[in-house]
């Protein structure tokens, strides 16, 4: 057994696994039993599993635990809490963008880390670094919500 240690949404954490090499989705599904985060492809490439480690978004279906040693994860539970939704969440909530809504907190992670990097991000902007899949073809949806949330996260911090 090996023993990672990390924060998780503002918790240290320890866990043991047999394999350093599991994908750190599983981990956060299995072993710390936060369901949010949602498995895809396995591959990368949708986008469902994404989550943040030391503030970046990971596509955790393919990034093997060992490498959150010591880091900080953000799952999807700990972007906002219901009290104080993050400005992502509120966005989302107020354009109303789910359909099925299971690939929604990988879009919504991926959002987060995007409006850090750029606090006003254009549609080419939007195109360029959401490349998650929906299924439902909420994208419209979606785009409008990522603009709202540039809008309210700039308001709270007065851009």
């Amino acid at each position: 057994m090996k023993k990672i240690s990390f924060t998780i949404n503002d918790k240290p954490v320890e866990v043991e696994i047999l394999d350093e090499n599991t994908p750190l989705l599983w981990v956060v599904r299995d072993n710390l039993n936060l369901k949010g985060t949602k498995f895809g492809c396995g591959k990368a490439a949708c986008g469902a599993c994404t989550l943040h480690v030391d503030g970046e978004a990971v596509r955790s279906c393919s990034f093997a635990v060992k490498y959150v040693q010591g880091k900080k994860v953000t799952t999807i539970e700990g972007l906002g809490t219901p009290e104080t939704p993050h400005p992502v969440q509120e966005a989302w909530i107020q354009e109303v963008v789910p359909q099925c809504g299971y690939c929604q907190p990988g879009f919504m992670m991926a959002t987060a880390a995007l409006l850090e990097k750029n606090a006003s991000p254009t549609d080419e902007d939007i195109d360029n670094n959401i490349i998650n899949i929906c299924r439902c073809g909420t994208y419209y949806r979606m785009r409008k919500a990522i603009h709202k949330a540039a809008a309210l996260k700039n308001k709270s911090l007065n851009i």
